[in-house]
């Protein structure tokens, strides 16, 4: 799982079509070889609340080394919101301090997606 499109090919089936927000995280060894997939917020048709917390904590018990973040949008539209972007910041941010990288958030809208590592946005 080296690659976003890898990522959106993976998690698209199970995401596009949904009328509700879904967050899920992929963890990552340190080859990003994928260890586990965890969905950690369900939410309604525009909007998904994901804290930190819920993301760090499967991680570092499964001893993860990185994670991704993927997410639909359920309207079609991947563009990022600015809920979006705020929590890739403190998502990455909270990553460098344990050490538990964040290397990608991905938002799935429809047949399409959006990348922040592929927009030089982490």
């Amino acid at each position: 799982m080296k690659s976003s499109r890898v990522f959106f090919e993976y998690f698209s089936p199970f995401l596009k079509n949904l009328k509700k927000g879904i967050v899920n995280i992929g963890l990552l060894d340190p080859k990003f070889q994928f260890i586990k997939q965890i969905t950690v917020s369900e939410g309604s048709l525009n909007a998904s609340i994901v804290h930190p917390r819920e993301i760090m904590i499967p991680a570092i018990k499964e001893s993860a080394a990185a994670f991704e973040l993927i997410q639909n949008h359920p309207s079609g539209d991947p563009t990022p919101s600015q809920q979006d972007l705020e929590i890739t910041h403190r998502l990455s941010k909270t990553g460098k301090i344990i050490r538990v990288n964040m290397v990608d958030h991905i938002i799935i809208g429809g047949n399409s997606f959006f990348s922040f590592a592929d927009e030089g946005l982490l």
